[in-house]
């Protein structure tokens, strides 16, 4: 599968150039950026092509991986499926449920096969887990608290507008969620969200099969309260998720490997577009409820 790569950020220079570069089954074609320059620096780094015209890429390559913000992926990932190209695309999939509901069409109408690429999803030791417990029917509650320090640290990601304005229930809430919801169900309701310290947000969520819980996330945790923590409570007991042994980079080779397997079987994996879609549901309805706080 040959792939082009959108966006020269942090995110696309830690992960994303470096795992299609080094896939086995992929070829990484070229680069398309919003600053061109820097599409040339990360191009000339991987020995590919620089592209200044994104429709040149998309005509010449079979899949698509984005690495750009949610209101700029929306719109480019739909782009590249009327363009029949395959999708490997960042969470969140969009700003608005309305640019989300767009990107699923465009896959649904070209045909095309889309992955969302939410780390711990790809990750052998969350698999097996959430596997077994996906199994058992008797969770009465659980909690994710997802704790990140990008904005009290030098984290690379602490310079990113959309971070900036979305805050951790826009970034890490999508991981919550995406390991919630296999085990738990769908969410019926999100029946609170309050705010908490920076940009802290405190969600409780009723699910389908009967279970509550709540999400704790943010960006502005001090370094040493950072962290994800993860925890099932049922009548069996208390499950709490692994910790991986890869990060991010093996990670994202096995979402290569999932869109090709997709692009090759047509069979929907588990986190495509559409799975994005519920996910930003989700969190835009759990942003309604939070209170103005200029108010």
């Amino acid at each position: 599968m040959r792939i082009g790569l959108l966006g020269t950020g942090p995110w696309a220079r830690m992960v994303h150039a470096p795992a299609l570069s080094g896939h086995d089954k992929a070829e990484f074609v070229g680069v398309w950026g919003r600053r061109a320059q820097a599409a040339v620096e990360l191009a000339e780094r991987h020995g590919v092509r620089a592209y200044d015209d994104v429709d040149t890429l998309f005509a010449e390559v079979d899949a698509v991986a984005v690495a750009l913000p949610p209101e700029v992926q929306a719109p480019l990932a739909a782009r590249a499926a009327r363009a029949g190209c395959h999708l490997l695309l960042d969470k969140p999939l969009a700003a608005t449920v309305a640019q989300g509901r767009a990107v699923v069409d465009a896959v649904r109408d070209a045909g095309v096969a889309s992955v969302v690429f939410l780390t711990l999803r790809f990750q052998p030791e969350t698999e097996a887990w959430l596997a077994e417990q996906a199994g058992r029917d008797d969770w009465f509650t659980a909690r994710a608290d997802w704790l990140g320090a990008v904005f009290t640290t030098d984290s690379p990601f602490a310079a990113s507008p959309w971070r900036r304005e979305k805050g951790g229930l826009w970034d890490v809430g999508p991981h919550a969620l995406s390991v919630l919801l296999p085990v738990l169900g769908d969410v019926r309701r999100v029946t609170a969200a309050a705010h908490g310290p920076g940009d802290t947000t405190h969600v409780v969520l009723e699910h389908v099969g009967g279970a509550s819980s709540t999400l704790t996330l943010s960006l502005t945790a001090p370094p040493g309260a950072a962290g994800v923590t993860v925890e099932l409570r049922g009548a069996a007991g208390v499950a709490e998720l692994p910790e991986s042994s890869e990060g991010a980079l093996a990670a994202f080779g096995r979402a290569v490997d999932a869109l090709i397997g997709a692009a090759r079987t047509g069979s929907p994996h588990a986190c495509d577009a559409g799975f994005g879609l519920r996910l930003t549901e989700i969190l835009a309805a759990a942003h309604a409820l939070l209170p103005d706080r200029t108010g």
